[in-house]
């Protein structure tokens, strides 16, 4: 059993790991962890710590890959939800869908049960509002939120306030490979903006023949590459791990123009191999491992490159 994770996740990696030793399903067990570190306030880039868009608004992203069946959930922009990997899961089991989106996908968690929740942080809220104050005129703030947002869109949008984004990979008792993601995605981003996090194929995919992956930073880069599926694809096609990531990067740095910055990748194979990576990201990448071998979990440095 494997369990690989990045940075922020530290508040559900234990429980986790906890369930995969109990024989859990690699979902659940993540489902579970991703669950605390959405409502531990001091992740800031996912769940009640994340940061609301340009209009104040929580939305938050999510997917689940099973790694076996190659079954999909996802959903995006979901307002009022927090426990949003789980939502996620329940529309790969309850839906012939894949992905829902805005109030549908609310809609569809009250339907099943789930509580409306106050999603934005009471701290956030108040520097979101000092950041307006900082961008728009007087006369702009006086007839907000009914001015035009787009050309805020280079100028309020933070990518850099938070970048990253939840993800577990696992592969468990059974020998199954699979992955969770969940964002609040980026701070102030445009109404309705989809990262890479709900999207197979660019933020995660898994399947459990070959290798799994995911992607945290930008997405915007990620969705354009096919990351993920990239990864995984390169390993069926008979490349190693550490080859078929170096591809992934190859592809990543091909990119001259659109949005760019720094791109983190996780990956593991059907043999146990597993790679953490950071594309031109400026901080020092670490992420938590563990598996059957380590008695505690491991916060190790991943490897980074520049372009």
């Amino acid at each position: 059993m494997i369990l690989l994770a990045n940075s922020e996740a530290w508040p559900g990696f234990s429980k986790s790991v906890e369930l995969l030793k109990a024989g859990r399903h690699g979902i659940d067990a993540m489902v579970a962890g991703i669950g605390e570190v959405e409502r531990e306030v001091k992740v800031r880039s996912v769940g009640f710590g994340g940061w609301p868009n340009m209009l104040g608004r929580m939305e938050f992203d999510a997917g689940v890959m099973d790694g076996t069946t190659r079954q999909v959930g996802a959903v995006g922009a979901v307002p009022d939800t927090l426990p949003v990997a789980a939502l996620a899961h329940e529309v790969m089991k309850r839906l012939p869908h894949v992905m829902l989106t805005g109030e549908g996908a609310r809609r569809f968690a009250t339907e099943i049960g789930f509580p409306h929740d106050e999603t934005l942080y009471e701290e956030s809220k108040r520097v979101w509002w000092e950041r307006l104050e900082k961008e728009l005129s007087a006369e702009e703030l006086a007839r907000f939120p009914n001015i035009p947002l787009a050309p805020l869109s280079r100028t309020i949008t933070d990518p850099e306030r938070v970048r990253d984004t939840t993800v577990f990979l696992s592969r468990d008792s059974a020998a199954g490979l699979n992955v969770v993601t969940s964002t609040s995605g980026w701070a102030w981003k445009y109404p309705g903006r989809l990262g890479d996090s709900p999207i197979p194929g660019a933020g995660f995919y898994a399947d459990s023949r070959f290798g799994a992956a995911a992607c945290t930073h930008t997405g915007e880069m990620t969705m354009r590459c096919g990351t993920a599926r990239s990864i995984v694809l390169a390993m069926r096609l008979g490349h190693s791990l550490d080859d078929a990531v170096a591809l992934a990067i190859e592809e990543l740095c091909e990119l001259k123009d659109g949005f760019l910055a720094g791109v983190v990748i996780h990956a593991l194979d059907a043999h146990g191999n597993h790679k953490v990576v950071s594309l031109n990201c400026d901080e020092q990448i670490k992420y938590w491992f563990w598996d059957e071998s380590l008695s505690e979990p491991e916060h190790r440095v991943a490897q980074s490159f520049k372009s």
